[in-house]
């Protein structure tokens, strides 16, 4: 099954990495955007996720891993909003900020970068690679 790769978006006051690995799991929930929802309900089990602080220095931090798909999201009476589940895999030894990801040009079309307000958005293969490998994580 082929594996899919993603961004996610949190400002680190309301949700920081730190509270992630603490944690142990998170339901990603109140995203509130029609693409990003239809991007969370893309989303399949294994699938590896880029958790990126939108606050303060903004950087890559971390990588999750989608451990359940999309369903409604809980105590939303509406229905138009969906959650996944996910756990956190490794942090990175060392963040890739935003200037870095803005500096390398195979990372040119990246929507981090084209659709700066989404919040969960997708990325190829080759650009979560590059990442990482920036980011200190070899061969992910």
């Amino acid at each position: 099954m082929k594996k899919n790769y993603w961004l996610v978006k949190q400002e680190p006051e309301a949700f920081s990495w730190e509270d992630f690995t603490q944690k142990g799991q998170t339901l990603w929930d109140g995203v509130r955007n029609y693409q990003a929802r239809n991007n969370l309900r893309k989303m399949k089990k294994g699938d590896r996720v880029l958790f990126y602080h939108s606050v303060g220095p903004r950087e890559v931090v971390g990588v999750a891993e989608v451990t359940e798909e999309a369903f409604p999201e809980p105590g939303d009476e509406s229905g138009k909003w969906s959650v996944v589940r996910m756990e956190p895999r490794e942090t990175l030894p060392q963040p890739v900020t935003l200037a870095a990801i803005k500096e390398e040009a195979s990372l040119a079309e990246i929507a981090l970068i084209k659709q700066s307000r989404l919040s969960v958005m997708p990325l190829t293969a080759p650009e979560f690679k590059k990442i990482c490998q920036m980011g200190g994580l070899a061969k992910k």
